[in-house]
Order: structure tokens, then sequence, then C-alpha cells
């Protein structure tokens, strides 16, 4: 059968089970939405900007087990989405972006709208392809959706030329894929496996470190059954969070930057470490120096051989599949008749339930000014912990993190390694597209939601009832809190002295707007957005304290167990 280059992308796309593609058209993929418009297997979601379309299937696909797929035009709608593929490639998140092109005879031309996408893109992609023939526009298609769910996930990117998308060729989707060059390890080395199995039954100070590698694989079940069945302490990243039960007493908060005090001193002090999925990254151990300070045998688990020992010289390094290395783990530790050794395991328990006396994540909420972490802690009670939360990035991220506790996995949505600011709203538009029945929270700053903004008529044209908890201080709020603590109280440009009305914002979109000042109005206002406006979109306006900051803090250069703790101050 012989299809245009443009029937051939909605055809793969319908083979791969693809619901939702979030797009916005442009000259060079005119053809594609044309296709697009003929049939109603696949479903466009028209966002008003090309970053919010990446960010969308970025958070669809964090928030359940499907390949994201964004659709932009070439120039200016490439370059606009590059913020959202660095955003998805740092979190490792799987996506296919499928990019319009100027006409092959034109590329390298400076044509209208032409901009190189392979050399733009390269360094924030898993992998890119210039498809210069429709006849291999079907198996490119094919390889972008493999290499980008298998190995470490990542974004893998398509550039598509306009006259490809006019071509004819036959149709022929390859069932399955093999590329010589590519070959992840899956099972990991078993000598490995039972070296770490004993490390860790001999360990008189355990911890267990998890990131997001363990949810991105679907492994928190088997991570939460090795915690258990082992009795030990485990901690998990900003990514990593719902991994393992967040209200469960062997869970010990966040580590890191923001982590809880017993989080990161039993990380600093513990014997034998067994890192899942994640990655020491700085905002996690600190100064590699300081962590280094303390003898420990490291286990370290990850599908990627290059984060292994990149910043921190392991013992015991086991490349391959999260959730078959530790179905591995769990089968030799059932296979062995030792246990770990319960009086050591007592004595380590005594002495982080010690430092988890420190309360290092109180605070106090008066009569006045709304506390943002009082905000959170309602908002968990309100939707009894099972919302999907996505954030912006800035403290109300921080305080997310620390004060909503998620039991489940793939409800905590937000961006990590690169930080990107304006990601929270569209991101829970991409959740809520994933998952249409189920409550959507964006935590967010007035600074934050204003890079996004526009996403609020897309939200109105596909009536999405999400609910955002603005935690609106007036100020760019990490930015400030750096400036307080070290750069002597000078506010160089953290202070927005232009914040609009989001009331009537919101009410100008056609949503439900409402200003909260009072710690009185929070916990009524929150059930209100949750119940009588269950379906509405309510953009929720809380006036917080404007000298809120967050603790505990890691400085730059510091160690981990080197905390600013609010009662130290």
């Amino acid at each position: 059968m012989q299809l245009t280059g443009a029937e051939i992308v909605i055809r793969c796309l319908q083979e791969e089970k693809v619901d939702h593609v979030f797009g916005y058209p442009g000259g060079s993929v005119l053809f594609i939405y044309d296709e697009l418009f003929k049939q109603d297997q696949v479903k466009h979601i028209l966002v008003r900007h090309e970053q919010a379309a990446v960010h969308a299937a970025d958070a669809y696909s964090r928030s359940s087990q499907k390949i994201g797929v964004c659709l932009v035009t070439s120039g200016p709608g490439v370059t606009n989405a590059v913020t959202g593929i660095a955003t998805a490639y740092m979190d490792s998140v799987p996506l296919v972006v499928l990019t319009g092109q100027v006409p092959t005879a034109y590329i390298g031309q400076d044509a209208f709208q032409e901009a190189d996408t392979v050399g733009i893109t390269r360094p924030c992609v898993k992998h890119n392809f210039l498809v210069k023939d429709v006849k291999d526009l079907a198996a490119t298609i094919k390889k972008a959706f493999y290499l980008a769910k298998t190995g470490r996930p990542g974004p893998v990117l398509v550039d598509i030329p306009k006259d490809i998308t006019n071509q004819k060729c036959e149709f022929a989707y390859p069932k399955s894929i093999s590329m010589r060059s590519y070959n992840p390890v899956v099972k990991g080395h078993s000598g490995q496996i039972k070296k770490a199995v004993q490390l860790l039954l001999d360990a008189k100070r355990p911890m267990i470190y998890s990131g997001g590698g363990v949810i991105l694989s679907d492994a928190a079940d088997k991570l939460t059954k090795l915690a258990k069945m082992l009795g030990y302490p485990i901690t998990q990243t900003l990514m990593g969070l719902g991994a393992y039960p967040g209200t469960d007493r062997q869970h010990l908060g966040m580590l890191g930057m923001h982590g809880t005090y017993e989080a990161n001193m039993a990380m600093q002090h513990c014997d034998v470490l067994l890192a899942v999925g994640a990655r020491f990254d700085d905002r996690v151990i600190g100064n590699p120096a300081h962590f280094g300070q303390v003898q420990r045998k490291i286990i370290h688990v990850d599908i990627d051989p290059s984060s292994i020992s990149k910043r921190v010289k392991v013992d015991v390094p086991i490349v391959g599949n999260v959730p078959d290395v530790l179905d591995e783990l769990l089968k030799q530790i059932e296979a062995i008749e030792a246990k770990p050794e319960p009086k050591s395991l007592a004595a380590w328990w005594k002495e982080i339930d010690s430092w988890r006396g420190r309360n290092s994540l109180k605070y106090k909420q008066g009569k006045d000014l709304i506390m943002p972490q009082y905000v959170v802690e309602k908002l968990y009670e309100v939707t009894g912990g099972d919302a999907f939360v996505c954030s912006d990035v800035g403290q109300h991220q921080m305080w997310a993190a620390q004060y909503y506790k998620f039991d489940k996995p793939r409800r905590w949505i937000n961006s990590g390694g690169l930080g990107t600011m304006g990601f929270g709203l569209p991101a829970a538009m991409g959740v809520r597209f994933a998952n249409p029945k189920a409550p959507v929270a964006c935590i967010t700053g007035e600074g934050s939601i204003q890079m996004n903004i526009q996403e609020l008529s897309t939200c109105k044209q596909f009536r999405l009832p999400i609910k955002v908890i603005c935690l609106n201080n007036g100020y760019l709020g990490m930015v400030r809190q750096w400036q307080e603590m070290f750069h002597g109280n000078r506010y160089s440009e953290s202070y927005v002295d232009s914040v609009p009305d989001f009331v009537k914002l919101a009410e100008a979109y056609g949503h439900v707007g409402m200003r909260i000042d009072k710690p009185a109005d929070v916990e009524g206002a929150l059930k209100e957005a949750f119940t009588q406006h269950k379906n509405e979109f309510v953009f929720l306006d809380f006036h917080t304290d404007p000298t809120a900051n967050v603790f505990p803090m890691v400085a730059a250069g510091k160690g981990l167990s080197e905390m600013i703790l609010a009662e130290d101050l």
C-alpha cells in the first residue's frame, strides 16, 4: 500500500498505540496535521507554546507507563521546544519528539523557518534522526520509540522535511527493531549481586538510597519488598519520592540540599549504602570530598554504566535494569538463612530516631500570615494524599517534596535535573490527559506560573479540572533566600513588583479564581476547590509569608552533615 510520509507518521503512531499527541501546527508539518484531521484514533492536544507541548508530553509519560509524543514545526517551533526536551533529557523521561523541517533541497540554504534541529538538539536528546528518504520514515519512527524506552530512557527526536511528508512509498511498520551499536544490559552480574547481598547482610549501619530510576523502571514494589524484608532505613531523592511509601516509619524523608536531618545524617554515617537508580548528584550528597571522609561500602545499581563511579567511587557496581537486579537480590537473600544482625540494627535505628527527634521540618503557623508549608500540609489532608502533584521550580517545589507524603510512584511530577520554571502547568495538563479521572494539583509560585501562563487557554479548551496552588510570596523565593543568606540581603531583581491579579486573570480565561489571605481560610478554600468545583479549573492564589525560607539547607560546597536548620538561625 502506497502512503504519503504524513500518512506514514500517523500510521506509525497508531501502531505504537499512541492516544495523545501534544503540539502546535506550522508550515513544515501541515501535511501531518491534515492527516491528523482525517482520523480520530490519535487525539491532538493544541497547546499555546511549543515548550508547553514537550512539558505536557513529558508529564504524560512520567505519570503513566506510556511514551509521551509531541509534534512541532521547524525553526522557532523547534527552538521553543528545546527547553522541554532538555528537561526530559536531564530526568531520563522517554519521549518521541516529531519536528518539521524545511524541504530537503532547502536544508542549509537559510530558508524561511529553517534551523539546524539535529545540531541544536544533539546535546539534549538520547538520539536524533534527520529523515532523508520517505522509505526510511517508518523504520526511523520505530527506532525512536525503541530507543526512548529501553536502557536509560530519554527523549528521541525525528526531524522530518516537508517534502518527505508529501512523498509516497510502500508502508510496512517493523514488528521489532535491532540496532547493532545499541544493546543495553538488562541482567545484573550475578557475582556482583552475590557480593552486594553479603555486604548488606553484614552491615551494622545499613542505608538504602533510591532515585528516579526506580520509578521510571516501575520497580517501586520490588524496592519496597526489599526494604521491608531487611528492615533497613530508606531515603529518596527529589525524583524518587513515592517509590517507597512516604508515610512508612522506615522512610526517612527526602535527602540532600533540602532533605531531612535524619536522612542526611544516616547517609553520612552509614557503613553500607545501597544506591538504586540514583546518581549521587550535587544536590544529593553536597561536597563529594566531605561525603568521602566517612569510610563506607557502596553498592550502586543503575542501567547506565556511565553513572556509576561518576561522582563517588563505589565498591560494588551493578549495571542492569533495576527491577531485574532487585529480583535477583531478593531471590538470593531469600535463598540463604543469614539475616541482618538484630542488635546492631536496633542500635542503628535508635541513633536514627534521635536524629529524627530534631524534627527538622517543624515551622510555626500564626494567626496572621499564611505559612507556605501549612498550605501543602492542608492540600495533603484535603486530597487524602492521593492526588497527582505537579510543581514548578523554587521554594514551593521543595515545600511540596517535604510536606506532601507520597505513598505511590508516578504521583510526584517535577523538573529535577534542569530545574525548569514554567514546567508545572503544562505538566499538570499532561498528567490529566494520562489520568483523566484523577485529581491533579499544580503547586507553583507567582514567578514560575507566569512562564507558561498562556496554557490557561489550553485548560479552558479541553475543560481540564486542574487545581493551581499558587504560593504567592511576591518574590522569586529561592533566589531571595540565597540572596538573604549568601549575598548580604541584596535582593537583586528577585522582587516581582508587578504581579497580576491572578483571580481576574483566571476569570478572564473562563476559570474559577480564589484569593486566600488568612490562615483560617486555607483549608476551606482547598475543600471548596476539590469538592464544589471538582470539575472546574481553579486558580487558588495563596498570599504567603514573604520571609519564609526552606530548611533544612545544605549550602553550596558543604557536606551532608553541615546542614543549616531553622532553629540554628
